[in-house]
């Protein structure tokens, strides 16, 4: 069993609703900042190469990189598989990137199977694939599988956002943040994106003042 799947505002909304009840602050956030988006991503090979650019980069930079790629059409796993070390370094790729996004393109992954599996099981395959960690098997889960109840407890803009709702003395770590997000399920994917439009509130208010 999949659980819920996040295919629309209505879905969020319905999330938003359980958890304001369920977590005061969370009313208090969702005030601020409104209903948070769907944030539903293609699924697939290009989605998976996207996140392992993104790895420890900015924003700019993996947008660069995926631009380029697009660009040289390595945009497929036969492409990017058959491609020499030179034309994804010139696409901004490091010796890194350049293996995990060909060993993504070599792996025989069945990216529509993945749909049918349990939270759990996509992580696990995913994770045992080079280069990709739980954060991001996680994110895919949310965005491009829309995984209602799938949480990225690794991710930091999360883990400040929670600092800053929750009033705590620190960031929580990864595990911690996993411990406090079970009081949230079935709809953790929903609070992930509340959380992270409250992040973009915080530092939009910190940058202002």
């Amino acid at each position: 069993m999949t659980g819920r799947i996040l295919i629309s505002p209505d879905c969020i909304a319905e999330g938003m609703s359980w958890l304001a009840q369920r977590e005061p602050r969370f009313a208090v956030a969702l005030a601020l900042t409104g209903a948070p988006p769907l944030r539903r991503k293609p699924e697939g090979f290009a989605e998976l190469v996207g996140a392992i650019l993104g790895q420890q980069v900015s924003t700019a930079a993996a947008a660069s990189m995926r631009a380029r790629m697009e660009g040289a059409g390595l945009v497929t796993p036969e492409t990017v598989a058959s491609a020499d070390e030179a034309a994804l370094r010139a696409c901004g790729l490091s010796a890194a990137k350049i293996r995990y996004v060909q060993a993504l393109a070599r792996a025989t992954v069945d990216y529509g199977g993945l749909a049918h599996l349990p939270d759990e099981e996509v992580v696990s395959v995913l994770t045992a694939l080079p280069g990709i960690g739980r954060w991001t098997a996680e994110l895919y889960a949310m965005t491009s599988l829309g995984r209602a109840d799938m949480f990225c407890a690794g991710d930091l803009a999360l883990q400040e956002a929670a600092r800053l709702l929750f009033n705590l003395d620190a960031r929580p770590g990864e595990r911690a943040l996993r411990a406090m997000a079970e009081d949230w399920s079935p709809w953790r994917g929903v609070a992930a994106r509340l959380l992270w439009a409250y992040y973009r509130h915080a530092k939009g208010r910190e940058g202002t003042a």
